[in-house]
Protein backbone atom coordinates (compact mmCIF):
# COMPACT_ATOMS: atom_id res chain seq x y z
CA UNK A 1 0.00 0.00 0.00
CA UNK A 2 1.52 3.22 -0.77
CA UNK A 3 1.82 5.90 2.16
CA UNK A 4 1.00 9.19 0.06
CA UNK A 5 -2.14 10.50 -1.42
CA UNK A 6 -2.57 13.12 -3.94
CA UNK A 7 -6.23 13.40 -2.14
CA UNK A 8 -6.40 16.26 0.65
CA UNK A 9 -9.22 14.72 1.85
CA UNK A 10 -7.53 11.34 2.33
CA UNK A 11 -4.37 12.89 3.91
CA UNK A 12 -3.08 13.79 7.49
CA UNK A 13 -3.07 17.36 6.44
CA UNK A 14 -6.91 17.10 6.56
CA UNK A 15 -6.73 16.73 10.63
CA UNK A 16 -4.26 18.66 11.44
CA UNK A 17 -1.94 17.65 14.58
CA UNK A 18 -4.84 17.99 17.30
CA UNK A 19 -7.40 15.58 15.41
CA UNK A 20 -4.67 13.03 14.19
CA UNK A 21 -3.48 12.60 17.81
CA UNK A 22 -6.38 11.97 18.78
CA UNK A 23 -6.94 9.87 16.26
CA UNK A 24 -3.91 7.74 17.37
CA UNK A 25 -5.44 7.30 20.88
CA UNK A 26 -8.14 5.41 19.59
CA UNK A 27 -5.90 3.31 17.09
CA UNK A 28 -3.49 2.28 19.81
CA UNK A 29 -6.87 1.44 22.24
CA UNK A 30 -5.09 -0.32 25.33
CA UNK A 31 -1.71 -0.31 23.79
CA UNK A 32 -1.49 3.15 25.40
CA UNK A 33 -2.19 3.67 29.03
CA UNK A 34 -3.45 6.26 30.30
CA UNK A 35 -1.71 9.96 31.63
CA UNK A 36 0.44 9.64 32.76
CA UNK A 37 1.69 6.63 32.09
CA UNK A 38 0.73 6.71 28.67
CA UNK A 39 -0.17 9.71 26.01
CA UNK A 40 -1.63 12.96 27.29
CA UNK A 41 1.36 14.78 29.19
CA UNK A 42 4.94 16.01 28.27
CA UNK A 43 6.76 13.16 29.71
CA UNK A 44 5.79 9.05 30.28
CA UNK A 45 6.32 7.95 33.86
CA UNK A 46 7.50 4.66 34.41
CA UNK A 47 7.31 3.17 37.31
CA UNK A 48 10.79 2.64 39.69
CA UNK A 49 12.88 -0.67 38.54
CA UNK A 50 15.42 -2.74 40.89
CA UNK A 51 17.59 -3.97 37.98
CA UNK A 52 19.59 -1.90 35.51
CA UNK A 53 17.93 0.16 32.76
CA UNK A 54 18.12 -0.32 29.17
CA UNK A 55 17.23 2.31 26.28
CA UNK A 56 17.39 1.86 22.71
CA UNK A 57 16.05 3.19 19.53
CA UNK A 58 15.95 2.69 15.83
CA UNK A 59 13.53 4.27 12.52
CA UNK A 60 11.76 2.81 9.83
CA UNK A 61 12.54 5.06 6.93
CA UNK A 62 10.39 4.99 3.72
CA UNK A 63 12.29 3.93 0.51
CA UNK A 64 14.93 2.67 2.98
CA UNK A 65 13.33 0.48 4.89
CA UNK A 66 10.34 -0.69 3.57
CA UNK A 67 8.08 0.10 0.35
CA UNK A 68 5.07 -0.16 -1.25
CA UNK A 69 5.43 -3.63 -1.30
CA UNK A 70 5.47 -3.79 2.74
CA UNK A 71 2.11 -3.91 4.54
CA UNK A 72 1.50 -0.69 7.09
CA UNK A 73 0.98 -3.01 9.58
CA UNK A 74 4.44 -4.87 8.63
CA UNK A 75 6.30 -1.70 9.09
CA UNK A 76 4.83 -1.37 12.65
CA UNK A 77 5.54 -4.67 13.62
CA UNK A 78 9.56 -4.56 11.94
CA UNK A 79 9.92 -1.06 14.20
CA UNK A 80 8.75 -2.37 17.30
CA UNK A 81 10.62 -6.05 16.84
CA UNK A 82 13.73 -4.37 15.42
CA UNK A 83 13.76 -2.21 18.80
CA UNK A 84 12.79 -5.40 21.01
CA UNK A 85 15.85 -7.78 18.98
CA UNK A 86 18.33 -5.05 20.44
CA UNK A 87 16.50 -5.37 24.06
CA UNK A 88 16.80 -9.38 23.32
CA UNK A 89 20.88 -8.76 22.68
CA UNK A 90 21.53 -8.05 26.22
CA UNK A 91 19.48 -10.56 27.73
CA UNK A 92 16.92 -7.79 28.87
CA UNK A 93 12.83 -7.50 29.02
CA UNK A 94 11.41 -4.71 27.65
CA UNK A 95 9.10 -2.20 29.63
CA UNK A 96 7.46 0.65 27.31
CA UNK A 97 8.10 2.48 24.24
CA UNK A 98 7.67 5.80 22.80
CA UNK A 99 7.33 6.75 19.27
CA UNK A 100 8.09 9.80 17.02
CA UNK A 101 6.63 10.11 13.47
CA UNK A 102 8.08 12.85 11.06
CA UNK A 103 5.35 13.17 8.36
CA UNK A 104 4.93 14.75 4.91
CA UNK A 105 0.95 16.23 4.75
CA UNK A 106 0.54 14.15 1.81
CA UNK A 107 0.38 10.81 4.31
CA UNK A 108 -2.20 8.47 3.44
CA UNK A 109 -5.00 8.39 7.08
CA UNK A 110 -5.82 4.97 5.72
CA UNK A 111 -2.20 3.86 5.58
CA UNK A 112 -0.99 5.37 9.38
CA UNK A 113 -4.50 3.89 10.96
CA UNK A 114 -3.09 0.64 9.58
CA UNK A 115 0.16 1.72 10.78
CA UNK A 116 -0.67 2.16 14.37
CA UNK A 117 -3.51 -0.63 14.55
CA UNK A 118 -0.55 -2.84 13.72
CA UNK A 119 1.98 -1.62 16.31
CA UNK A 120 -0.87 -1.99 18.74
CA UNK A 121 -1.22 -5.59 18.05
CA UNK A 122 2.15 -6.39 18.28
CA UNK A 123 2.37 -4.03 21.67
CA UNK A 124 -0.11 -6.57 22.70
CA UNK A 125 1.65 -9.67 21.89
CA UNK A 126 5.02 -8.10 23.30
CA UNK A 127 3.30 -6.33 26.77
CA UNK A 128 4.64 -3.14 25.67
CA UNK A 129 2.78 -0.28 26.39
CA UNK A 130 2.80 2.62 24.09
CA UNK A 131 3.41 5.76 26.64
CA UNK A 132 3.56 8.71 24.27
CA UNK A 133 5.54 10.06 21.68
CA UNK A 134 5.68 13.20 19.05
CA UNK A 135 5.06 14.48 15.51
CA UNK A 136 6.41 16.62 13.07
CA UNK A 137 5.89 17.95 10.14
CA UNK A 138 8.75 17.17 6.92
CA UNK A 139 8.31 18.03 3.18
CA UNK A 140 8.64 14.87 1.80
CA UNK A 141 8.54 11.04 2.91
CA UNK A 142 7.96 9.31 6.00
CA UNK A 143 10.02 8.28 9.11
CA UNK A 144 8.85 6.43 12.20
CA UNK A 145 11.22 6.37 15.46
CA UNK A 146 10.60 4.27 17.93
CA UNK A 147 12.53 4.61 21.34
CA UNK A 148 12.38 1.26 23.78
CA UNK A 149 12.66 0.68 27.81
CA UNK A 150 13.93 -2.31 28.61
CA UNK A 151 15.41 -3.79 32.15
CA UNK A 152 17.52 -6.83 32.92
CA UNK A 153 15.95 -9.56 34.41
CA UNK A 154 18.44 -10.19 37.24
CA UNK A 155 21.68 -8.74 38.16
CA UNK A 156 23.43 -9.69 34.72
CA UNK A 157 23.14 -8.32 31.00
CA UNK A 158 25.19 -9.20 28.68
CA UNK A 159 27.14 -6.74 26.04
CA UNK A 160 29.22 -6.61 22.98
CA UNK A 161 32.44 -7.29 24.93
CA UNK A 162 33.62 -9.70 27.24
CA UNK A 163 34.72 -12.78 24.89
CA UNK A 164 38.47 -14.00 25.25
CA UNK A 165 40.59 -16.18 22.92
CA UNK A 166 39.39 -19.35 22.26
CA UNK A 167 36.06 -19.11 23.04
CA UNK A 168 33.04 -20.26 21.09
CA UNK A 169 31.13 -18.69 18.42
CA UNK A 170 27.61 -19.16 18.59
CA UNK A 171 24.21 -17.91 16.02
CA UNK A 172 20.81 -18.45 16.47
CA UNK A 173 18.54 -19.46 13.46
CA UNK A 174 19.73 -19.11 10.08
CA UNK A 175 20.92 -16.43 8.37
CA UNK A 176 20.71 -14.51 4.69
CA UNK A 177 18.38 -13.77 2.55
CA UNK A 178 15.70 -11.14 4.85
CA UNK A 179 14.67 -9.06 1.76
CA UNK A 180 12.10 -11.54 0.84
CA UNK A 181 10.02 -11.09 3.89
CA UNK A 182 11.96 -12.29 6.93
CA UNK A 183 13.10 -8.26 7.68
CA UNK A 184 9.27 -7.59 9.04
CA UNK A 185 8.31 -10.99 9.66
CA UNK A 186 11.26 -12.46 12.09
CA UNK A 187 10.48 -13.08 15.63
CA UNK A 188 12.82 -11.31 18.77
CA UNK A 189 14.67 -13.77 20.54
CA UNK A 190 13.53 -12.34 24.31
CA UNK A 191 13.24 -15.36 25.87
CA UNK A 192 16.41 -16.55 24.39
CA UNK A 193 18.50 -13.05 25.00
CA UNK A 194 17.27 -13.50 28.88
CA UNK A 195 18.01 -17.34 29.11
CA UNK A 196 21.61 -16.79 27.73
CA UNK A 197 22.24 -13.57 30.12
CA UNK A 198 21.57 -16.24 33.12
CA UNK A 199 23.98 -18.57 31.83
CA UNK A 200 27.53 -17.69 33.28
CA UNK A 201 29.29 -19.48 30.15
CA UNK A 202 27.84 -16.92 28.19
CA UNK A 203 30.59 -14.14 28.07
CA UNK A 204 29.41 -12.15 25.04
CA UNK A 205 26.09 -11.24 23.24
CA UNK A 206 24.25 -9.21 20.31
CA UNK A 207 22.18 -9.48 17.82
CA UNK A 208 22.85 -9.52 13.68
CA UNK A 209 21.39 -6.84 11.83
CA UNK A 210 23.97 -5.21 9.19
CA UNK A 211 24.98 -9.30 8.40
CA UNK A 212 27.27 -11.33 10.25
CA UNK A 213 30.79 -10.66 8.52
CA UNK A 214 30.38 -6.95 9.84
CA UNK A 215 28.52 -7.30 13.32
CA UNK A 216 30.99 -10.50 14.27
CA UNK A 217 33.75 -7.78 14.58
CA UNK A 218 31.75 -5.82 17.24
CA UNK A 219 32.26 -9.11 19.22
CA UNK A 220 35.90 -10.02 18.41
CA UNK A 221 38.65 -9.45 21.46
CA UNK A 222 41.39 -7.47 20.68
CA UNK A 223 44.46 -9.49 19.46
CA UNK A 224 42.40 -12.04 17.97
CA UNK A 225 40.23 -13.23 14.73
CA UNK A 226 37.01 -14.83 14.57
CA UNK A 227 37.83 -18.51 12.58
CA UNK A 228 34.42 -19.46 11.15
CA UNK A 229 33.96 -22.93 8.81
CA UNK A 230 32.02 -22.32 6.06
CA UNK A 231 29.93 -25.38 6.39
CA UNK A 232 29.36 -24.60 9.81
CA UNK A 233 27.45 -21.23 8.68
CA UNK A 234 22.96 -21.85 9.51
CA UNK A 235 21.95 -20.56 5.52
CA UNK A 236 18.47 -19.54 4.88
CA UNK A 237 16.25 -21.15 2.47
CA UNK A 238 15.64 -17.12 1.15
CA UNK A 239 19.23 -17.15 0.83
CA UNK A 240 19.52 -19.94 -1.16
CA UNK A 241 16.55 -18.75 -3.46
CA UNK A 242 18.61 -14.85 -3.67
CA UNK A 243 21.66 -17.20 -4.66
CA UNK A 244 19.97 -18.98 -7.66
CA UNK A 245 18.44 -15.10 -8.52
CA UNK A 246 21.57 -13.04 -8.50
CA UNK A 247 24.05 -15.53 -9.13
CA UNK A 248 25.70 -14.68 -5.87
CA UNK A 249 26.42 -17.75 -3.57
CA UNK A 250 23.77 -18.39 -0.42
CA UNK A 251 26.83 -18.04 1.73
CA UNK A 252 27.68 -14.29 0.85
CA UNK A 253 24.02 -13.96 1.40
CA UNK A 254 24.44 -15.27 4.71
CA UNK A 255 27.09 -13.40 5.49
CA UNK A 256 25.92 -9.78 4.59
CA UNK A 257 22.59 -9.59 3.46
CA UNK A 258 21.72 -8.30 7.36
CA UNK A 259 18.66 -7.94 9.06
CA UNK A 260 18.39 -11.21 9.89
CA UNK A 261 17.85 -10.33 13.84
CA UNK A 262 19.77 -13.10 15.18
CA UNK A 263 21.49 -13.24 18.23
CA UNK A 264 25.26 -14.05 17.78
CA UNK A 265 27.08 -14.92 21.08
CA UNK A 266 30.27 -16.85 22.30
CA UNK A 267 30.96 -18.98 24.89
CA UNK A 268 33.88 -19.95 27.68
CA UNK A 269 36.68 -22.03 26.07
CA UNK A 270 36.16 -24.06 29.10
CA UNK A 271 32.61 -24.40 28.84
CA UNK A 272 30.72 -27.87 28.59
CA UNK A 273 29.54 -27.11 25.22
CA UNK A 274 27.45 -30.72 24.99
CA UNK A 275 25.51 -29.67 28.30
CA UNK A 276 25.24 -26.40 26.97
CA UNK A 277 23.52 -27.32 24.20
CA UNK A 278 21.49 -30.22 25.16
CA UNK A 279 20.07 -27.59 28.03
CA UNK A 280 19.19 -24.88 25.05
CA UNK A 281 17.61 -27.66 23.34
CA UNK A 282 15.69 -29.07 26.71
CA UNK A 283 14.19 -25.24 26.27
CA UNK A 284 13.75 -23.90 22.96
CA UNK A 285 13.02 -24.97 19.38
CA UNK A 286 15.23 -22.21 18.18
CA UNK A 287 17.57 -23.18 16.10
CA UNK A 288 21.35 -23.30 17.38
CA UNK A 289 25.03 -23.59 15.59
CA UNK A 290 28.11 -22.92 16.67
CA UNK A 291 29.93 -21.44 13.93
CA UNK A 292 33.50 -21.29 15.54
CA UNK A 293 36.06 -19.97 17.82
CA UNK A 294 38.28 -16.82 18.21
CA UNK A 295 41.47 -18.09 17.51
CA UNK A 296 44.88 -15.48 17.77
CA UNK A 297 45.86 -16.10 13.81
CA UNK A 298 43.11 -17.67 11.24
CA UNK A 299 43.07 -21.09 10.92
CA UNK A 300 44.19 -22.35 7.48
CA UNK A 301 40.61 -23.35 6.95
CA UNK A 302 39.03 -20.74 8.25
CA UNK A 303 36.65 -18.25 6.29
CA UNK A 304 38.57 -14.90 5.75
CA UNK A 305 35.65 -12.01 6.72
CA UNK A 306 37.28 -9.67 5.51
CA UNK A 307 36.52 -11.22 1.82
CA UNK A 308 33.23 -10.10 2.64
CA UNK A 309 31.18 -6.68 3.53
CA UNK A 310 27.91 -6.28 5.63
CA UNK A 311 25.70 -3.28 5.06
CA UNK A 312 27.08 -0.11 6.31
CA UNK A 313 24.93 3.14 6.91
CA UNK A 314 26.17 6.66 4.76
CA UNK A 315 28.55 4.17 2.05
Amino acid sequence: MHPFTANTAESVSSLGELRLIAAIRRWLGAASPKSPFGIGDDCAVLPPSRHSQLLTVDPVVYGEHFDDAVPPRAVAAKLLKRNLSDIAAMGGHPRAAVIALALAPTVNRRWLEQFYRGLAAIARTYKVPIAGGDITSQRDGLTATLTLVGESRGPRFLTRTGAKTGDWIYVTGALGGSILGHHHRFTPRLAEGTWLAGRPEVRSLMDVSDGLAKDLHALTPQNAVPSLCDSAIPISAAARTLAKRDGRTALAHALTDGEDFELLFSVGVRADRNKFESAWRRRFATRLTCIGRFTRTLDPDALNLFDFHGYEHLR
